[in-house]
């Protein structure tokens, strides 16, 4: 009874004001010009269906180095549902830095490598040209406590209706549980029901004054709501993350090139070999016929 007369209130104060109701994270706020620059968005179009067709769809991320985003490994799934490492949309781009996806500003970039967590609902998302004008969120070691206040960006629903956010929202948080692989974390402000909605899912949850990656959407109840949502832990894979970021440009990554290359090699070296002999018969042809004592 409490939650219906405030969402009857809340109603109410919209049609009386003429105010509009968030457009991402449930009961979140509008995130000021510029600010959390890190944050991404994940625009996935054409992903095939299992009727032969086709949809579009998006999940939210954090650039976490000049050429990685993070986000959930759910977002990138084949057919049957199961987490794979690669694209799975006739096109992939990630936008970072644009508060306002109607304005012009940050970067709109393609992604072309996707790695998956073994252990966890997180991918690292690798794009095709450097973000050097943004700082990247920086990844934490250690685990939150419980208790404590993290922030919450992403470009997902207000609820589970279908109206395509354009604005970055935010909201803030608190730790309820530290498990293993995730954690359980619930809204605290503007509201008690501040909380994740579709297309949050990779968001990233991070402590603030400096901000640290500690977790990002992964999956929970029916937005909006009170309580706890869960989110993949992010400190226990820092090893990993790190790892795979500060790489050098990874071998799979390359092997079209590659291949490309090898091919071309050997073309070139057939050509060659094959005028090479050419030029030997032709050689041998006019020393046969040439004239006695020349």
């Amino acid at each position: 009874m409490p939650r219906l007369l405030a969402t009857l209130l809340i109603t109410a104060l919209i049609v009386l004001t003429g105010a509009e109701p968030a457009s991402a994270i449930a009961y979140g706020e509008n995130v000021s010009d510029g600010a959390y620059a890190f944050s991404a968005r994940l625009t996935m179009t054409g992903i095939p269906t299992d009727d032969h067709g086709s949809r579009d769809s998006w999940c939210s991320g954090a650039l976490i180095a000049p050429t990685w985003v993070i986000t959930a490994g759910h977002c990138f799934r084949d057919a049957g549902g199961k987490r794979v490492s690669r694209t799975v949309a006739v096109r992939t781009t990630v936008t970072v830095g644009r508060t306002v996806l109607g304005k012009s500003g940050g970067h709109e970039v393609g992604v072309v490598a996707v790695r998956q967590s073994e252990s966890a609902d997180v991918a690292l998302v690798k794009l095709s040209a450097a973000i050097t004008d943004i700082e990247p969120l920086r990844v934490g070691d250690t685990p939150p406590a419980p208790g404590e206040k993290v922030r919450l960006t992403g470009y997902g629903l207000a609820d589970t209706g279908s109206t395509t956010p354009d604005r970055l929202q935010t909201g803030r948080f608190a730790v309820d549980r530290v498990g293993d692989a995730v954690l359980e974390i619930s809204g605290r402000a503007p509201q008690r029901a501040t909380s994740a909605c579709p297309h949050d899912s990779g968001g990233p949850y991070f402590r603030e004054n400096p901000p640290v990656l500690v977790a990002v959407v992964s999956s929970g109840p029916t937005c909006p709501h009170e309580g706890p949502d869960l989110s993949a832990r992010t400190d226990n894979l820092a090893g990993w993350i790190t790892g795979t970021t500060t790489a050098e440009p990874g071998f799979f990554d390359n092997m079209v090139v590659r291949l490309a290359g090898v091919a071309l090699l050997i073309v070139i070296a057939a050509v060659l070999l094959v005028r090479s002999r050419r030029a030997g018969v032709r050689d041998g042809r006019r020393r046969h016929r040439a004239p006695a004592g020349v």
